[in-house]
């Protein structure tokens, strides 16, 4: 069984593949995971590469109702792959593999920006936000805000 660091990993490398399928950066994604996969073996790459492949296939094909869980199946499934290649090895080689992943990962997937809409609120990373003493805090507030004891409901609204 994996760690949490490694589960996650694999995760965002099934989500990666799923991602860029179909997109310009595509062949160039398709080509470095096939080879993370063959880990030097030509003909595991080349199995690989068709894997790859097909689950392009399966969301070029889908139509715009089915597209998303077709998705996050590939997503899963890549992610269950990788979770498999990386069990099968012993600590050494895990760790170089996992190190290879994320190399893959940085170069071959661009981190997308964030953005909200007018009056909305954006981060790249955590944000925390906290009220003391009576205070309120919020992200984002529309239509104000009171402190203090609520009024009394008027007796004839029951």
């Amino acid at each position: 069984m994996l760690d949490q660091a490694l589960t996650a990993l694999a995760a965002a490398g099934g989500t990666a593949v799923a991602t860029a399928a179909g997109t310009e950066a595509w062949a160039e994604v398709r080509r470095a995971v096939a080879r993370w996969f063959g880990r030097g073996d030509a003909q595991r790459e080349q199995t690989e590469l068709e894997r790859l492949e097909r689950g392009a296939a399966v969301l070029r094909d889908s139509g715009p109702a089915e597209l998303e869980g077709a998705r996050v199946r590939q997503e899963a499934l890549w992610q269950a792959r990788i979770e498999a290649v990386l069990e099968g090895l012993n600590e050494a080689e895990r760790n170089q593999a996992a190190d290879q992943l994320r190399q893959l990962l940085t170069v071959y997937v661009p981190r997308g920006g964030v953005s909200a809409g007018p009056g909305g609120l954006t981060a790249g990373g955590d944000v925390t936000i906290r009220a003391e003493g009576g205070s309120v805090a919020a992200g984002v507030i529309h239509g104000g805000a009171h402190t203090g004891h609520p009024s009394a409901p008027d007796p004839s609204q029951g």
